[in-house]
């Protein structure tokens, strides 16, 4: 029964440290919210087709993740610092690292000192950063871009409105 108590223990204080980091204030954005993006989720088993929508109510951030038909995957509120469930839907910790990481991605590089602790960032040569604990972004534009996590996830990210990929 101890060894059991101690590896859930284990297990539990693994997760919260592989989490990845929010900002310290809300970001300025590469465009204005709502920003509505296309997000496909590359996997060795699959790829998936999402639709994101990132908006402010009253300084309060939502992210909501769709499937291709319109049903909602995952909703998140940004509430002092910390992700809150928002509405009827199940927990979704993939959405929530995935939300996170895409807020480090869409922060103008200027920023990142003010929002990210050191030591939980990188900005390399090339532009692309990296973002604790395993998050690499390679940009083409400032909203089109691609996650990569150390699960093996990857994640092609483009705006829905064609004008603002440049």
């Amino acid at each position: 029964m101890l060894r059991v108590l101690l590896l859930s223990l284990g297990l539990l204080l693994s997760a919260c440290v592989s989490q990845t980091p929010l900002p310290q204030q809300m970001p300025s954005w590469p465009a204005p919210l709502p920003l509505s993006l296309h997000v496909q989720r590359i996997s060795s088993e699959a790829t998936q087709s999402w639709w994101l929508v990132l908006q402010d109510e009253g300084g309060v951030l939502r992210a909501s993740l769709f499937d291709p038909l319109g049903v909602p995957l995952a909703r998140q509120q940004l509430l002092a610092g910390q992700w809150h469930n928002d509405g009827l839907l199940p927990p979704n910790a993939e959405a929530r690292q995935l939300f996170s990481a895409l807020l480090f991605a869409l922060s103008e590089p200027a920023q990142l000192a003010q929002l990210y602790p050191a030591g939980n960032w990188q900005v390399l040569a090339d532009g692309s950063r990296r973002l604790a604990p395993n998050w690499q972004v390679q940009y083409r534009s400032a909203l089109l871009f691609s996650l990569q996590a150390g699960s093996g996830l990857h994640y092609q990210i483009s705006p829905l409105d064609d004008d603002k990929a440049q």
